[in-house]
């Protein structure tokens, strides 16, 4: 067969940029190498230089910062901050992620419609029509006497698990191994398309050189069965689970995943050549372009300033004054013995909830705790997710096993110093699975065997009754069976508290005027 054209095509990957649209921290304002105005200055490189460009965001883009926290909740009425930028960038399209359910579907729908590029998730459905929620489940991208490539969408199917039920309301999500095989197969059949690429929001259920489980075979993540169970697709974009892959390919599926908070660009070439008027993939690779040392690109800041200025503003209003000291040097030690922020969410939470078993965690390694003069970025900067919160009713076995749960987070102490278990650090941390209780009296020896930690468990001074039932206040991540909780699963939900929790612990502190650091000092790891 002659050979008679041979093309390149470029395919540009941004994922999990959760609100990071500048190189800042918000917590203090310093810099750093990450961002989205980062991200498009690679990107615009990548244009210049590839004239067969194909640029796409992977999901959970608009919520994980102040800035997009003080849009969706205090400034909605403006087009959406992260939209406006994407639409600069000339996106080709969208996929939905977990979080973008965060705010609700008001806001989520005004943010598709200020898009100017397509979002795609073919296996959210409308639950009476059956038909893709958002529109599109994929675009077809033609060039000039080129190649035909379609680009599917597809998100995790496990959120019903973690979201508020009035924010997916009308929603189906659909099994995405079913989705994906219906649709590469009417691509290649009917569309007649070249190349399938699939944008998965979600990520690698098992070791992508092995194959061996890395997690529960819950259905969050199925990227590795994707690649191996549905015939024709040609790359795999992948999110989520905030891990660096590059520079691999399963079952002859090209795979990427850029990290998140807009730290890497995930890089993705086709080398393809023409046989008779059919296009043939040569070669393919993926590569991760990184931030750092990239100059952001000012059209961006510019496009975010106003929206910057009053978030700042907002920001630094005091609302409160604190006696004693919650601030954090050493989050192992948080963990390890209670501190006085982690009893004052776990009561602010049994104050608000009525509750009188409460648990919550430090969500990150980064939190740096309460000064004496509380501002409005103290607290989103220990209280980083747009939780709200829910009361159940489990028994004291599941308390038990929830413990146990918490309890794995450490790896088994043989001596030195205490270490976290790999599972909870790879594929990304996890930090947010751990957490630490009020209510109960309990203590934790890590020197035992995961499953038996849990050396002393009382309420109220007596031991746990395992039949009997208590109510407990976390939030509706955790209420919901997120991190693998799957005691929680189900259970009956004695009282919903629909607001953000950052906004619950911003009115506690503005009531009381001052609160004060305390510590009962009521659990304990030993080893």
């Amino acid at each position: 067969m002659e050979k008679n054209a041979k093309i390149k095509i470029t395919i540009l990957e941004t994922s999990d940029i959760h609100g990071y649209m500048l190189p800042i921290q918000y917590a203090n304002n310093e810099p750093t190498e990450q961002g989205f105005a980062k991200l498009a200055a690679l990107i615009s490189e990548e244009r210049a230089r590839n004239p067969y460009l194909i640029v796409i965001d992977n999901g959970d883009l608009i919520q994980g910062t102040p800035l997009a926290y003080h849009h969706a909740r205090l400034n909605a009425n403006v087009e959406n901050p992260m939209i406006r930028c994407l639409n600069e960038l000339q996106y080709d399209a969208a996929v939905l992620g977990n979080h973008e359910f965060n705010y609700g579907l008001p806001l989520l729908n005004k943010a598709v419609k200020e898009s100017s590029f397509p979002w795609l998730a073919a296996n959210i459905v409308d639950e009476v029509s059956g038909e893709p929620f958002f529109g599109k489940p994929y675009i077809m991208k033609a060039f000039d006497n080129g190649p035909r490539v379609a680009i599917l969408g597809l998100t995790t199917n496990y959120i019903p698990h973690w979201e508020k039920l009035e924010h997916i309301a009308g929603l189906r999500f659909e099994n995405v191994l079913e989705t994906a095989q219906k649709w590469v197969a009417h691509l290649r059949d009917e569309e007649k398309a070249d190349v399938v690429v699939v944008s998965y929001h979600g990520g690698f259920e098992r070791n992508l050189e092995t194959g061996e489980p890395t997690e529960p075979q819950t259905g969050e993540n199925v990227g590795y069965a994707l690649c191996q169970q549905v015939e024709g697709i040609d790359v795999l974009l992948t999110g989520h689970q905030h891990r660096l892959i590059s520079g691999l390919s399963i079952n002859g599926v090209v795979v990427v995943q850029p990290g998140s908070q807009g730290a890497f660009l995930g890089k993705v070439q086709l080398q393809l050549e023409q046989e008779n008027d059919q296009w043939k993939i040569v070669t393919a690779s993926s590569e991760l372009l990184s931030a750092s040392g990239a100059k952001p690109v000012e059209k961006i800041i510019d496009l975010l300033q106003a929206d910057e200025r009053l978030t700042q503003q907002w920001l630094d209003q005091p609302i409160g004054k604190l006696l004693g000291n919650m601030l954090i040097t050493d989050p192992m030690e948080v963990r390890l013995k209670e501190h006085p922020l982690i009893e004052f969410i776990n009561r602010v939470q049994m104050d608000i909830s009525g509750a009188s078993i409460s648990n919550t965690a430090l969500f990150d390694n980064i939190s740096p705790g309460f000064p004496p003069d509380i501002t409005m970025r103290d607290i989103v900067s220990n209280y980083i997710y747009p939780n709200t919160l829910q009361v159940i009713r489990i028994t004291g076995q599941d308390i038990k096993d929830a413990l146990e749960r918490s309890a794995s987070y450490f790896a088994t102490y043989t001596g030195g110093s205490v270490q976290v278990n790999p599972a909870f650090s790879d594929p990304k941390p996890q930090h947010y699975n751990y957490d630490m209780w009020e209510g109960i009296e309990y203590k934790l020896n890590i020197s035992r065997p995961e499953g038996e930690r849990v050396v002393h468990l009382t309420y109220e001074g007596q031991p746990i009754d395992r039949n009997r039932e208590y109510d407990v206040v976390m939030n509706n991540y955790r209420a919901g069976g997120g991190g693998n909780y799957a005691m929680f699963q189900g259970k009956p939900v004695v009282r919903d508290i629909p607001t953000d929790m950052a906004e619950l612990l911003a009115t506690y502190i503005m009531e009381k005027g001052t609160i004060e650091a305390a510590l009962n000092s009521n659990w304990e790891v030993i080893w």
